[in-house]
C-alpha cells in the first residue's frame, strides 16, 4: 500500500518540530454540479530546515508520531 502524498501551504511553524499546513482540494459537487473548494489542516513533523508561513511543502503519511501528527515534510515545493 502506498503513503499519499499532499502538497499545501504552511499556515504555521510556532511549535518546535512541528508544522500546520493547510492543504486544499477541489471537486465536482454532485448536485450542484459546480466545482467547489475544502480545505483541511494537517500537523507534520519535521527534524531540520527552516520554514516560514506561506511555503509551499509537501507531506507525507507516516506512523502516528503524536496524538495529531500522522505526517512528515519530505521537501519544499517550488
Amino acid at each position: 500500500m502506498s503513503k499519499r502524498i499532499l502538497q499545501g501551504k504552511v499556515v504555521s511553524n510556532k511549535n518546535l518540530k512541528t508544522l500546520v499546513v493547510q492543504v486544499e482540494r477541489k471537486f465536482r459537487h454532485p448536485v450542484l454540479l459546480k466545482v467547489v473548494k475544502r480545505t483541511k489542516k494537517y500537523h507534520a513533523h519535521y527534524e531540520s530546515g527552516s520554514f516560514q508561513i506561506g511555503d509551499d511543502v509537501k507531506i507525507i503519511e507516516s506512523a502516528p508520531i503524536s496524538k495529531l501528527k500522522k505526517w512528515k515534510v519530505i521537501e519544499a515545493s517550488k
